[in-house]
């Protein structure tokens, strides 16, 4: 049996190279920051790399000096996270791991074995960060034997969601392959805190719920992989077209054919009519008008939630799902976004988290959670020596987080991988589920290798 093994043989800390970071403010959170709980989300992309030229020798520095200089604008993810206000102590800087796997890339990657990509990360994917005060952001740089190397990120998503992670990542990647970039628009990063200001004082009761959104009771979690090909997309999307006037897209039909599935795995073990619930991770700066905060460094996205009956699953139609999903992100309108900007928007925000609040005190509703990262274009982070190969979100989360999916374009961009977090009863009924096995094949191919 194959033993994947990672050594790490360097642990630094890498600092903004620019003097001027000991002058600069405090960054505020804004209260989507404040709201949400102290995780590290990660990403790891991997590189094939076959020019003898780029020797660990070579690249290792190459990273390390290139994280310096991005640190001198994205400074606020070189601080440390304080009394859930504010980000500062800029001169901290990031810890860097390097470390050697005993392995070649292409054999690592036959491996299909989620949990071994942990070891890549320097922290546990969506586990409770108890530390009172997060760094922002963790690196590791892991050789393989063929000179290959992963570059795994763990970032506090008290600070990053998903386009402050690109953002990032777009500016750390242009540095290291040495071409131009411009200041312009880098000066925007601390906008979101003026348009959703941090509070002196969150409510405890809107903390706790918004945990009970994230995390539940210790279960054991298991994560999986599955690619849905061109073709299967296809079909998915003209069934989930149904009386609907609009087609859906892979994603929204993916979704909800998804939580179909879902829902059926929990009548299985059940039997309950108690409500199932979709949410889904709505990201704000392109609904606002006009667009804006783009460059902003915070958590600019909210959840957009729906239910359905667990007892009428096998009555509901795929599309009456896909519409329930579809109406529950329209909802963020302008009208809406309006009504959460300024000093009375956190007290519109709390009608949400009232009415969660309400839901989990009555029961224990089935939740699942979705995310997209299709529009990240991951695949075109190149640090000078190519493309990744290959992209993952992360390995096997923690043992407290909740059922979850991550949609994630393949290299091709024709399919598409749901990495799927369920609890082990649901996951074992999902792998064996002949309606879903249609569609799917539980154990892809990394196709580019």
């Amino acid at each position: 049996m194959f033993n994947f093994e990672v050594e790490i043989f360097a642990r630094e800390i890498i600092k903004p190279s620019s003097p001027q970071i000991h002058g600069m403010k405090p960054f505020k959170l804004n209260f989507f920051d404040q709201l949400t709980p102290s995780i590290y989300g990660t990403g790891i992309l991997f590189y094939s790399i076959s020019e003898t030229s780029f020797t660990p020798t070579i690249i290792l520095p190459q990273l390390k000096t290139s994280l310096s200089e991005t640190l001198n604008l994205f400074y606020p993810l070189s601080g440390r996270i304080k009394d859930n206000m504010f980000v500062d102590s800029f001169d901290e800087g990031v810890p860097f791991l390097s470390a050697q796997a005993g392995c070649r890339l292409s054999e690592f990657l036959k491996l299909h074995e989620v949990k071994s990509l942990n070891k890549l990360l320097p922290c546990h994917p969506f586990s409770k960060e108890f530390k009172s005060e997060v760094a922002p952001l963790v690196c590791q740089a892991t050789i393989f034997a063929c000179g290959g190397i992963a570059i795994g990120l763990a970032v506090s998503h008290k600070l990053v969601d998903g386009q402050t992670y690109i953002n990032f990542n777009n500016l750390w990647s242009t540095i290291s392959r040495g071409s131009q970039y411009h200041n312009v628009g880098f000066h925007g990063l601390a906008e979101a805190s003026k348009v959703f200001p941090p509070q002196n004082e969150v409510p405890k009761n809107y903390l706790s719920t918004m945990e009970n959104l994230w995390f539940l009771e210790y279960n054991n979690y298991i994560t999986k992989r599955f690619t849905f090909d061109a073709k299967s997309l296809n079909e998915l999307r003209a069934i989930a077209k149904g009386e609907l006037e609009i087609s859906p897209s892979r994603v929204q039909a993916l979704s909800g054919f998804i939580w179909k599935r879902f829902m059926a795995a929990s009548w299985t073990i059940s039997a309950s009519s108690k409500p199932s619930i979709a949410v889904q991770a709505v990201n704000l700066r392109p609904r606002m008008n006009p667009p804006m905060l783009h460059n902003s460094i915070g958590n600019l996205f909210w959840w957009a939630s729906c239910a359905a009956d667990i007892a009428d699953e096998t009555s509901t139609e795929l599309f009456e799902l896909v519409k329930l999903m579809r109406e529950s992100v329209e909802g963020f309108d302008e009208e809406y976004l309006n009504s959460l900007q300024g000093e009375q928007g956190f007290e519109a925000l709390g009608d949400f988290i009232n009415q969660l609040e309400t839901m989990f005190s009555y029961e224990k509703p089935d939740m699942l959670a979705f995310t997209s990262w299709f529009d990240l274009m991951l695949y075109e982070l190149d640090f000078g020596w190519g493309k990744p190969q290959w992209v993952a979100p992360f390995g096997e989360v923690g043992s407290d987080f909740r059922n979850l999916v991550v949609f994630v374009r393949t290299k091709c961009g024709k399919d598409v991988e749901a990495w799927i977090t369920l609890d082990e009863k649901r996951m074992l009924l999902l792998e064996k589920d002949a309606e879903f096995l249609k569609f799917t094949s539980p154990t892809p191919k990394i196709s580019s290798l």
